[in-house]
């Protein structure tokens, strides 16, 4: 199918202003992707931080502490790199997806949407359809209209409640959030937290909705420098939709387009009600558009009424749209699809290959080295150990490159896991042995229980 939209229908038109969107509740194929989806995304958010892994929270983000667990994985403030190279990939897996698939991300997972979509069914459910919701916010205030909007409120705040608690679960402890907050005994600061992120949920989720997405969110402003002319994108077919009229189901749909130049579009209008963001998509591509799809769910079924073809408004591109075949695969995608796996594989062995022990050597300022009546030379050292791992291990601390005369060093040093410990030591050598007043030395710091745990940390020796 063609899609020749005229010039005037590609210009990218700006947003009309308004106070508030009804969006009208819409059943469909995409509309049934989106639902799924959200409560899958929506059950997978409060449940993660119930998940026990070695009878720990699987997942958490200890501010105070400064220990980041995700699984098997420990992480510290050490070890922030990371975090540009997850950025990284976020950010070029960003560019794939917009340039492949456009504004999905918006329209599917996005939690802004997620959540807006979630308080919008609430909504339908207390107030009414549409039309229902309209009328009661242009009615007087009466018993039944406080009644309803209260139950609406309180039900938006209970959710915006424990949308904020399940999020503060991720950066403390489970079992100490829901204890404390069982007997009343919150600190401040979680008090406070909880909620600032609640009243935060409430107002974007409940008041804001589209406005965030519009005038907040900056992916908006920024993701058409992502199209390119084979971007999947939500447009209407304005060369056989236009013009458009109203009619009835039973007129001749060949004789309406020969005799009165009327396009398949019926003005019925349900692609701007059901639009979560509040546009026209027959007024051409808008940069609002968060390629939901729930306008193409309405259109559909209208088309089946009228027994017209499905897809006067449908996923296309730009390359349909001008009637020129569209390519999927062009070296632009197939360049960020490699570069984005690249960045995944390199990240995952990044991590995987990191040793999951720090250590610090400091050399006793006090004095340089002490030197005995029998001319062993003593330099003297504070270990700062750090165990990154889940469990408790041992540590053997060894010289790889000088004979020793004495070392003073407890074996089998044991370190808590997530604990830094300073451990002193004194090194003793023979004076005879050491040919300058400077020497690099290598210690090793080896675990007992897994011996590929292994680093090597470069100081000096001084002697006379």
């Amino acid at each position: 199918m063609k899609f020749n939209i005229k010039e005037e229908h590609l210009i990218i038109k700006p947003h009309k202003s308004q106070t508030s969107v009804y969006v009208r509740e819409q059943k469909g194929f995409y509309q049934k992707i989106r639902r799924y989806s959200n409560w899958l995304l929506m059950f997978a958010f409060i449940i993660i931080p119930f998940v026990q892994f070695n009878n720990k929270q699987a997942v958490l983000l200890d501010v105070v502490k400064q220990e980041f667990r995700i699984f098997n994985f420990t992480f510290w403030p050490q070890d922030f790199i990371l975090l540009a190279g997850v950025f990284l990939v976020a950010a070029f897996a960003l560019f794939f997806i917009t340039t492949w698939l456009g504004r999905v991300w918006c329209g599917y997972v996005c939690p802004q949407t997620v959540w807006t979509l979630a308080y919008v069914w609430v909504e339908h459910r207390i107030e009414g359809t549409r039309n229902k919701r309209l009328a009661l916010d242009k009615a007087p205030w009466t018993l039944r209209k406080v009644y309803k909007k209260t139950l609406k409120h309180l039900i938006w705040l209970l959710m915006s409640l424990i949308t904020a608690t399940t999020f503060l679960s991720y950066f403390i402890p489970m079992n100490e959030l829901y204890s404390t907050m069982l007997t009343f005994d919150w600190s401040g600061a979680v008090t406070f937290w909880v909620l600032f992120f609640a009243l935060a949920t409430y107002a974007n989720a409940g008041w804001m909705r589209e406005h965030v997405c519009i005038h907040l969110c900056p992916y908006s402003r920024f993701q058409s420098a992502m199209f390119d002319k084979n971007t999947l994108l939500v447009a209407y077919d304005a060369d056989r939709g236009e013009n458009r009229a109203a009619r009835k189901q039973k007129d001749d749909r060949s004789m309406l387009k020969d005799e009165k130049g009327l396009g398949d579009c019926v003005d019925c209008n349900l692609c701007v009600e059901v639009c979560p963001a509040g546009i026209d998509i027959r007024n051409g591509i808008q940069y609002e558009c968060i390629n939901c799809g729930l306008c193409i769910d309405a259109c559909d079924q209208t088309m089946e009424k009228f027994n017209y073809p499905k897809g006067l408004i449908s996923y296309t591109s730009e390359q349909k749209i001008a009637g020129k075949k569209t390519k999927r695969f062009n070296v632009k995608l197939i360049s960020y699809g490699m570069l984005t796996l690249l960045l995944i594989i390199l990240l995952g062995l990044w991590i995987n290959n990191r040793i999951p022990i720090e250590a610090n050597i400091i050399r006793d300022r006090t004095a340089l080295y002490r030197v005995d009546f029998e001319g062993t030379v003593e330099n003297t050292y504070t270990f700062k150990l750090l165990n990154k791992t889940q469990v408790p291990l041992h540590f053997n601390i060894g010289i790889k490159n000088l004979a020793i005369t004495d070392i003073k060093l407890p074996k089998n040093l044991l370190i808590a896991p997530g604990v830094m410990q300073e451990v002193p030591i004194t090194l003793a050598i023979d004076g005879n042995l050491l040919k300058q007043k400077i020497t690099a030395i290598n210690f090793t710091i080896q675990s007992v229980e897994q011996p590929d745990i292994l680093i090597e940390k470069r100081t000096m020796f001084f002697s006379n």
